[in-house]
């Protein structure tokens, strides 16, 4: 049981998802204070609210006499957060990753033919020449007389 236990926490892709989880809580606590503290105060100065959770209320009357409230500016502030995380997660991690795992590949494939691609029947018989060329002349298949 130890054993089974002590195999899975060492797998590669538990660590990996740990340092993730611990690098996506930072870097969310980063972007909600630039969304808090930049963003936040300067749409808050424009549409004159202390900040974007209570910009754009909305005020919906109750039955009950207690009106609810909904405040878009609040939604438009997570909405902001997710496409700033997302465009960083992007252009910081898989862009670069996605190069890099492009670079390698090219550097792969280097002086290997696309194994996709058919031979063409000229590089076929290029080959055949190179090999015959390279067998000692006394090897040839000499017709019986």
């Amino acid at each position: 049981m130890l054993k089974g236990f002590k195999e899975f926490i060492l797998r590669g892709n538990v660590i990996e998802l740990a340092v993730a989880v611990v690098i996506g809580t930072a870097f969310t606590a980063v972007v909600t204070s630039i969304v808090n503290n930049l963003i936040n105060p300067l749409i808050g100065a424009i549409f004159n609210a202390q900040s974007l959770d209570t910009a754009w209320p909305v005020t919906i009357p109750s039955i009950t006499g207690e009106d609810a409230t909904i405040h878009f500016g609040a939604v438009v502030g997570s909405i902001l957060s997710f496409l700033i995380i997302a465009a960083v997660v992007y252009f910081v991690f898989v862009l670069p990753m996605n190069t890099l795992k492009e670079r390698a590949e090219a550097k792969r494939k280097a002086g290997r033919p696309d194994p996709d691609e058919p031979e063409s029947e000229l590089t076929l018989l290029s080959e055949i020449r190179d090999l015959l060329a390279e067998r000692p002349t006394g090897e040839a298949h000499q017709p019986k007389h």
